[in-house]
Formats: C-alpha cells, structure tokens, sequence
C-alpha cells in the first residue's frame, strides 16, 4: 500500500509530497506525474513516481494498486476537469484504493458560482463510485493574491469588484498539512471537510497590509463586474478565465469564501498561516 499525490509537481501537489516525508517513509508514497523528467528530485529522494496523465486514460491504468489511498488534486484546466477527473475515478476504483481524497472548492453543494461547478459534478462521481472517499473542500489560497503582486505594486492599487466581502484564505501549506494528515490519521473516511482559514479579511485589509509592509499608500479600487471584467481582459486574459475571476469576486461580495468552520487548522494541527506572513514572503 502506497500514498499516492497525483500532480505531484504542481504547486499544491510538491507541498503535500514534502509534508508526507516529513512522517512517512519515502519508499510508501509515490508521485503521480505526467513528465518524470520533472519529479527527478522526488525519485532522487526515495520516492515512486508514476507517469500518467489526465487526458489520456489508458495511462492511468498504471497509477494506482490495491489499498493505495489517494490524493486527486484536482485539474488546473477549467472546462476539461469533469472528463479528466472522470478517467483518474474510474481508475482508482478498478485498482482498488483504500481511499480517494479529492481537492475540491469550499462550499461543496452549496457553492453557487462558475469555479465550483466542475467540483460539484466530480464530487457526485466520487459518491456514486462508491470509493471510501475524503472531501476536502479547499477554500481560497492566500497565493492566489500575494502570486500577483506585480501589477499591484505597479500601480500601488488592488483593482478588484468584490466589494467589502471577506475572505478566510489559507496559505498552499496549510491545504498540503491538511490533505497529508487525512492520507496518514484514521477515521477520515466517507467525510468532506470545508477548509479555510482562521481569519477573515477584506481586500481594503489586504491592501492595508500591503502598505503596511511596503511603505507604499496601496488603495483598494473596488470597480463594477463589467469594469473589472474589461480591466482583466484589456491585460491578456482569455475571456472565459477573466469571466471566472470575476466571478469569484461576485461570491466574495455575497460571503461564499468568508466561511469558518476550523476544521482546515484542527487538521493541519495548527493555525493557519496569517496574511501579514503571506504577504512578507510574497514581497521577500
């Protein structure tokens, strides 16, 4: 039996892999990749890789055995995810894990915009498998502000369309602690989690903070959805994708991500990691 990271050399996938070796023994877990030539460091270090690859299910036959227990992260190409999260289920269950984990968005059921909808369906997959499953229901990565930062200090301006809604952001750390204790501890099977941070902030807050630590006057542009949506595209990102994002800020408005239930810090045996600390690594 082997603990199994599929994307293993994704951001969150690498994180979750470096937590699992901080108890387990490298031999007993095993990265799930589609280029082996990028995981080099994590055989390097004891660990098994396996290629495969989303898009293409005949590879995935290959990925999983007998009472594995498994992380599916989930798949960065929106639109492509139900499909490519289909073929990783089917393989799963005709190998015989021990349990699937699957990285999903906050909310579950009850999340009600764009982002969510292909994990609502691939959480419905999962049940109907009828795999011993965890749900771990990922709020919003702190990383998903403090990654972008470059137009921000270039204009000393957080432009966004979300109003004076809250965000209970972790950082990418505090998910991978989280996803390797329910791979490693006992009575996590057949339960969702909603995993958020400990603290709530606005982006007023957040661009607080950030003059705060950069000595710079950092406001708060809060802009109108067709607005935000023409700056987004004006900046080169496909249509569909600046949809999305403004989207996010819609749910953000109505408090859909603000959420705290706790249970993303009693998993990871610790506080989440706060803002000011994000945004001092971000800026370092």
């Amino acid at each position: 039996m082997s603990i199994v990271v599929t994307g293993a050399t994704g951001a969150l996938g690498r994180l979750v892999v470096e937590e699992l070796l901080t108890t387990v023994p490298a031999d007993r877990i095993a990265a799930v990749v589609r280029s082996k030539e990028k995981a080099a460091d994590l055989a390097a270090r004891g660990v098994e890789v396996r290629v495969a690859d989303y898009d293409r299910p005949e590879t995935l036959a290959g990925a999983f055995r007998a009472g594995d227990r498994v992380l599916m992260i989930s798949g960065s190409e929106v639109g492509k995810r139900v499909q490519q999260h289909t073929a990783v289920i089917d393989a799963a269950k005709a190998a015989g894990v021990a349990q699937l984990a699957y990285t999903g968005v906050l909310g579950g059921p009850d999340a009600d915009f764009l982002l969510a909808g292909e994990h609502k369906a691939t959480e419905q997959l999962i049940l109907d498998s009828g795999l011993p499953y965890t749900l771990l229901r990922n709020g919003w990565y702190t990383e998903n502000y403090t990654e972008n930062l470059a137009p921000v200090l270039e204009h000393n301006a957080v432009v966004a369309s979300a109003g004076d809604g809250r965000v209970a952001s972790a950082a990418r750390a505090d998910y991978a602690a989280a996803a390797a204790a329910v791979l490693t501890g006992d009575g996590h099977l057949n339960r969702a989690y909603e995993l958020s941070g400990d603290v709530a902030w606005s982006l007023e807050e957040y661009a607080a903070e950030l003059s705060r630590q950069t000595g710079r006057a950092i406001a708060y542009n809060n802009v109108p959805a067709e607005a935000h949506l023409e700056i987004l595209s004006g900046a080169g990102l496909p249509g569909p994708f600046a949809e999305i994002l403004v989207d996010v800020d819609a749910a953000v408005q109505r408090g859909l991500l603000a959420r705290q239930t706790g249970d993303l810090a009693r998993l990871a045996g610790r506080p989440t990691t706060p803002l000011a600390e994000s945004v001092a690594a971000a800026l370092a």
